[in-house]
């Protein structure tokens, strides 16, 4: 060999990058790091998007029928106008046909009813009588009748939920704040 060129061993492949054993394993370390960063951010990216994908599919099945329940609340509505239609003493001297008829309407309001809820869609309970405005509307207020102000009085249409969303706020009449003067006469 000539004392210009340098002595490598046959079977050690030449360091092409001119840098020294420690560098290139500091350097191979640093890439390999970087590629398993890589990786753990494409699987994390991943496993968010698998996440996302389920809490859609789950959103779609529960709440893909919202816009046809809302539609056939209508029904349910004029359902129940009818049988309101009827007082309980006309009902009482009326012919064994319209009897037949309108208990037949009130069975088919309770299976329209039966049926929504079967699927999610529940009416909004206001037996407490709080006034809450994320699921009720008020529409008028009345006199309070000795109760506190804000409190539901009458609901005038069902409002009903699909899960755990509003489909529809009850249209309820609230009680109104009196007067003070009115208060302090009633007291006295």
């Amino acid at each position: 060999m000539s004392d210009n060129q340098d002595y490598m061993p046959e079977n050690q492949p030449a360091n092409d990058t001119g840098l020294g054993e420690g560098d290139e394993i500091s350097v191979l370390k640093a890439e390999s790091a970087e590629l398993k960063d890589r990786l753990l951010r494409a699987l994390a990216d991943t496993e968010n998007t698998r996440r996302r994908a389920e809490r859609e599919r789950l959103d779609a099945s529960q709440y893909a029928i919202a816009k046809f329940a809302r539609d056939i609340l209508a029904v349910a509505d004029n359902f129940a106008r009818a049988i309101d239609a009827c007082p309980a003493d006309a009902r009482e001297s009326a012919s064994p046909q319209v009897k037949a008829v309108i208990e037949g309407v009130e069975a088919t309001e309770r299976q329209l009813l039966a049926t929504l809820e079967r699927h999610g869609v529940k009416p909004i309970d206001t037996s407490d009588g709080k006034f809450d405005p994320n699921f009720h509307q008020a529409i008028a207020e009345v006199a309070g009748e000795g109760k506190p102000p804000g409190t539901i009085m009458n609901v005038v249409q069902t409002g009903y939920v699909i899960g755990d969303r509003l489909l529809r706020p009850a249209m309820v009449t609230v009680a109104r704040r009196e007067p003070a003067s009115e208060t302090a006469n009633t007291q006295a």
